[in-house]
């Protein structure tokens, strides 16, 4: 069982550079704490994410940590020239000395795409032919393509990453059909959602691996949640009712500007609504852990990814609520899983 952490850095109304130095401390804090990896979004053009770029927020993280690992989660391979991704890849992993990893994906929002010049109507095929790129990459010295968006004469990969043949890979997968290429692939999956349709990825998840003849294989199957961890369970979800309005309003402003709804990751304006649907836990440390521990069992889990700060919390209280996390709900949900398997 491992924990670890996705954060999507809206903006919090701190003048920026204030607002990354907590962020680089909570980095600090995690790693110190024991979570496995921390995990970012991609996102332009939208106060949901003042971290475009991951490889530069990546490279800043390397560097405040030591044993956190690093992960994307996903880069929209659409927006990437394949080698540039590859190399960035590379140097990533050699930064942080062989803790990096990296999901791939073409993108939630068309919006975000149509405002940089890249036609969402093309992004699945823009998507497979940048990860078919980037493979060859990893396998090969040169690489010679001729695709419909990119093309590469004779590339010399003289970059090769730290961990052989590549980092590992994450995909975020939405219902149980999904899974079968990383199942197949021994590729790590990330998934939201009600947990009978969690219950439904893991269990296509190993079947699918089991036939591949990848069942001795150990992929993370994890899913994200919002967590906050107070002293009391009314503490909790006060916290959780003052900062949510404004990361709603960060998630929403541009389906909003559309005149559109996310398709796959729909919220509800209130914190009380997403605690109600399992979206959020929010509680103390007992609370927290007792909810969660149901969660990962009847999910069929063996990974926890916790967005722990959002919105306009303080970053104090964001800190102290981590801390009781790892202090007192980890090795609680650990101790369950163990006696249930």
């Amino acid at each position: 069982m491992k924990f670890g952490v996705f954060d999507q850095n809206d903006r919090s109304g701190l003048p920026l550079a204030e607002q990354y130095e907590n962020r680089l401390q909570l980095a600090e804090l995690y790693d110190r704490l024991g979570f496995h990896c921390f995990h970012m979004s991609e996102h332009h053009g939208t106060p949901l994410s003042t971290t475009p770029s991951p490889s530069v927020w990546m490279a800043a993280l390397s560097q405040r940590t030591e044993r956190l690992r690093l992960c994307p989660l996903v880069y929209l391979l659409p927006t990437y020239n394949p080698a540039r991704l590859y190399e960035e890849i590379c140097m990533l992993d050699h930064l942080s000395g062989g803790r990096f990893e990296f999901g791939i994906g073409r993108g939630a929002s068309p919006h975000e795409l149509d405002a940089l010049g890249i036609d969402s109507a093309k992004a699945a095929k823009m998507y497979a032919e940048a990860f078919e790129t980037i493979h060859r990459c990893f396998t090969q010295d040169s690489v010679t393509t001729t695709g419909e968006f990119w093309s590469l004469n004779d590339y010399a990969a003289e970059m090769k990453p730290l961990q052989r043949p590549r980092p590992p890979m994450w995909y975020a997968v939405g219902s149980p059909d999904s899974v079968v290429w990383p199942a197949r692939n021994g590729v790590n999956v990330v998934c939201g959602g009600q947990v009978s349709r969690v219950r439904a990825v893991s269990d296509r998840y190993r079947e699918e691996a089991a036939a591949a003849g990848l069942q001795d294989s150990s992929p993370l199957i994890g899913v994200n949640r919002y967590i906050i961890v107070g002293e009391t369970d009314r503490e909790a979800h006060e916290l959780g009712r003052k900062a949510w309005p404004t990361f709603y309003e960060n998630f929403i402003k541009l389906w909003r500007k559309h005149g559109t709804q996310p398709v796959n990751a729909k919220l509800p304006p209130a914190f009380d609504q997403l605690v109600e649907s399992r979206h959020a836990i929010a509680g103390s440390a007992r609370t927290v852990a007792q909810i969660l521990s149901d969660q990962v069992a009847l999910g069929g889990l063996n990974y926890v990814i916790g967005s722990f700060v959002f919105g306009t919390m303080p970053h104090a209280e964001a800190a102290a609520s981590i801390r009781r996390f790892a202090e007192h709900v980890m090795p609680a949900v650990e101790a369950a899983e163990a006696v249930a398997a």
